[in-house]
């Protein structure tokens, strides 16, 4: 089922999110709706708090060279935690609760990650390049943080700017 996705400036996405303690059925179908949600909307990655579940839970699916998701590569990780990062790398950046705005992010190149598949099992991940800029964004979601906030001010301001003068049109056509 697709959920609704939570946008900017919603204080919602500000919230830190709280571990899975029960890997059950109702976890499944949450996952199963992220799925389809994330994939509705044309996304690579999508945090449970996207769609206001607040609990630890991310999805990551980056295309293949056919620009098409495959489920079975779809990485499904609960209560994930970085435990190396080193490199550095600017990627252009956009976000499926800031839509239609894309900015470079500076971000590690290189990271592992360790974290829960649905069924509870221990995984752990190394990473680099495209899929490591996924993991931390959305992990930075699970903190309440957005990509925006690791933009210079002088970005940071203008894109405050022109996302309200957006949302005051989007109004107005609306009406």
């Amino acid at each position: 089922m697709i959920r609704e996705i939570i946008t900017y400036p919603n204080k919602i996405l500000r919230q830190v999110s709280n571990d899975v303690v029960s890997f059950d059925e109702e976890l499944h179908l949450l996952l199963d709706d992220m799925w389809d949600t994330m994939i509705g909307s044309n996304g690579v990655g999508l945090a449970a708090i996207q769609i206001a579940v607040p609990l630890n839970i991310l999805i990551i699916s980056l295309p293949d060279i056919n620009d098409e998701h495959n489920k079975e590569d779809l990485i499904e990780a609960i209560n994930p935690r970085i435990t190396h990062k080193d490199g550095e790398l600017l990627f252009i950046e956009g976000c499926l609760s800031v839509p239609g705005f894309h900015e470079e992010v500076k971000r590690a190149e290189h990271i592992i990650v360790e974290y829960y598949d649905r069924f509870g099992t221990h995984k752990t991940m190394e990473c680099e390049g495209f899929l490591a800029v996924a993991w931390q964004h959305e992990m930075d979601h699970l903190k309440g943080h957005l990509f925006i906030e690791k933009l210079s001010i002088l970005k940071r301001k203008k894109f405050e700017k022109d996302y309200k003068r957006d949302l005051k049109e989007q109004k107005a056509k609306n009406k």
